[in-house]
């Protein structure tokens, strides 16, 4: 006998949206010089009871260590002594703003300096990490009403982070400690005045 498969019931679910697959490639982007219009340092002395945390991220370490080398020199000239700096080493730069939530809730510290070195590759990837990234650490400051400083680079080649870490006109490390050290002048300042 003659078998015909029987017809599908009719279906009552939703009809699915098509798959949509989008190709990423690698494109020569024209050459646009950095930024030299870099804020201008207020020398200020970061006071002797201050301590500060650096949060950094080992991805990228070859980058990442210039930045802390940086960033402790930096701070270091503006007054603070060495005991008063805690460096804590994280992964990558997605697990950065989990770190200085952690150590601004301590309340031990009156900055928290986040460092770390995100490069473009061929996936998205890139825009996701540094996006939450920044997204991250602005959150904690202001939840946490204490200075967190974004020093993460986020470049499109390798070459791009090392000329802001010392072999071009700028050093993001340093600049991240100035950052802080205006930060902590500035709350101090209204703080005093409140009382």
């Amino acid at each position: 006998p003659n078998h015909r498969p029987s017809a599908a019931p009719p279906s009552t679910s939703l009809p699915r949206a098509p798959l949509v697959f989008l190709h990423f490639r690698a494109i020569d982007l024209p050459f646009i010089p950095m930024s030299t219009h870099l804020p201008a340092s207020l020398e200020v002395l970061i006071p002797s009871d201050a301590r500060i945390a650096i949060v950094a991220a080992r991805f990228n370490d070859h980058i990442v260590q210039r930045l802390v080398d940086g960033c402790t020199s930096a701070l270091h000239t503006a007054g603070l002594h060495k005991d008063h700096i805690v460096i804590e080493r994280v992964p990558g730069a997605f697990e950065i703003p989990l770190a200085a939530q952690t150590l601004a809730r301590t309340r031990r510290f009156d900055a928290v300096i986040c460092l770390g070195c995100i490069i473009r590759g061929d996936t998205p990837h890139f825009e996701y990490i540094a996006a939450q990234c920044a997204a991250g650490i602005m959150r904690v400051g202001l939840d946490e009403s204490l200075p967190v400083i974004f020093g993460v680079l986020t470049t499109e080649t390798e070459l791009q982070a090392k000329q802001r870490t010392g072999e071009g006109h700028s050093h993001a490390g340093a600049s991240a400690a100035g950052a802080a050290a205006d930060m902590i002048a500035l709350i101090r300042r209204n703080k005093s005045s409140a009382n």
